[in-house]
């Protein structure tokens, strides 16, 4: 720039000229950045500049990956809180050594010890020929995974591992693989809208913009519409057992091919959400504290939209044995082959009761099932329709208190569709 140049004159250079590094690093200026304080038109017109210069050159754009990254968002409209490792028995378990992941405090006190964890959640764009189509990839990334995506190109056999990425979050987080598809690559480069006039008209420093409120709020929107989804490598249960007095068992487990993490919200509790991290192929199980009237109801949230919640009031063995009491449960199982989902109505009582379910997906009626004591009914829900996804209230008549509630997506191995009850 001091000669004269433009902010792409080197990167336009290394492309023309097929010598480009295997791994570049673009850090964009601040007035591109696309903080509050800036147009984000200027960010376009930056991301724009950049993709016209990689894509002129066809040979050099057949085998690159564009990773288009941003380190803060302001949290705003987040509702998911971000995963963080268990500082100690007493808020969590985990499967996986959590070894610097907990800031041990400071400044004689002044800042409390605890788990670093992540962010709020931030935009990534992964562009190329084996990403093209405007496709989903919901598994759970951090900063870390553009590291790992290196290591994982250019390991050639041998032990590329950075060392200050902790095992935590390597278990946690996944390596960016699954966004890409390179079975059936597709290098041509679509027509692009012009930036033309997004960009800055001089490059002097401009007072911050600050936008102002509306004078009545309203909550933002979801596009509407689905896109399609990469295969991501979750296969979760959550199971609870309540007949231990004052104490209700939930034991987590994972089948899948990536570790997560879970966070156990309790109902009406001011504390922090409990945390449980699973390899995979592993499991875990914690006891947690009913309240005093023994009713609990606690939520499980997992990634990808997966849900469960627990709402009971807890009943001794001794009296549901000696009583005609109904006691209702029920066991989720995956139709892996077919994306479908199964439900074991259980009643381990004397008594009869009647399950109701509702689904989220269907505008219909509600579903009833009678189960006699001592026996179980199956359900089957087909989610052809919807892409695998369910979410599920079951409620029974026995028991104002209880609430099971599954809501996620299943799984197949193979690619499917984002959400279509978001943007309703």
């Amino acid at each position: 720039m001091s000669a004269g140049g433009t902010y792409f004159d080197v990167l336009r250079q290394d492309v023309q000229s097929s010598q480009l590094p295997q791994v570049s690093w673009i850090v964009a200026p601040e007035a591109y950045s696309e903080h509050p304080n800036w147009p984000a038109n200027y960010g376009a017109w930056y991301v724009d500049q950049v993709l016209q210069i990689l894509t002129s050159n066809p040979d050099v754009w057949s085998k690159t990956v564009l990773l288009i990254n941003y380190d803060e968002n302001d949290g705003f409209f987040d509702h998911v809180s971000p995963p963080f490792a268990p500082s100690s028995n007493a808020d969590g378990l985990s499967t996986v050594d959590t070894t610097n992941e907990i800031y041990p405090g400071g400044n004689s006190g002044k800042y409390a010890p605890g788990p670093y964890g992540f962010g709020p959640r931030v935009p990534m764009l992964v562009v190329s020929p084996w990403s093209k189509g405007g496709w989903v990839c919901s598994e759970v990334f951090d900063h870390t995974s553009v590291i790992r995506f290196i290591e994982k190109r250019f390991a050639h056999g041998h032990n590329l591992s950075e060392s200050n990425i902790t095992p935590w979050r390597r278990v946690v987080c996944g390596d960016l693989t699954s966004a890409l598809n390179f079975d059936n690559p597709n290098d041509t480069f679509p027509t692009l809208p012009s930036t033309t006039s997004y960009k800055p008209q001089d490059q002097n420093r401009h007072a911050d913009y600050i936008p102002v409120p509306p004078l009545v709020g309203s909550a933002p929107k979801q596009e509407s519409g689905v896109r399609p989804a990469r295969a991501v490598p979750y296969e979760l249960f959550v199971r609870i057992d309540d007949s231990s007095s004052g104490k209700l068992s939930m034991r987590f487990v994972n089948t899948g091919k990536a570790g997560v993490n879970f966070l156990v919200f309790a109902a009406m509790s001011a504390n922090a959400p409990r945390t449980y991290t699973v390899e995979a192929n592993k499991r875990l199980v914690d006891q947690l504290t009913v309240n005093a009237d023994g009713t609990y109801d606690f939520t499980v949230h997992g990634p990808n939209g997966f849900l469960r919640r627990f709402a009971g009031k807890q009943t001794t063995q001794h009296f549901w044995n000696s009583h005609d009491q109904a006691k209702p449960e029920v066991v989720e199982g995956y139709d892996v082959a077919n994306g479908n989902l199964q439900l074991r109505l259980k009643n381990d009582g004397n008594a009869r009761c009647q399950f109701t379910i509702v689904n989220a997906y269907d505008a219909g009626s509600p579903v009833t099932h009678t189960v006699l004591g001592g026996d179980s009914d199956t359900v089957y829900l087909d989610l052809r329709h919807v892409y695998g996804w369910y979410d599920l209230t079951i409620t029974v008549d026995s028991d104002a208190a209880f609430v099971r509630r599954y809501a996620g997506h299943v799984e197949t191995g193979k690619a499917s569709m984002s959400d279509p009850a978001l943007g309703m």
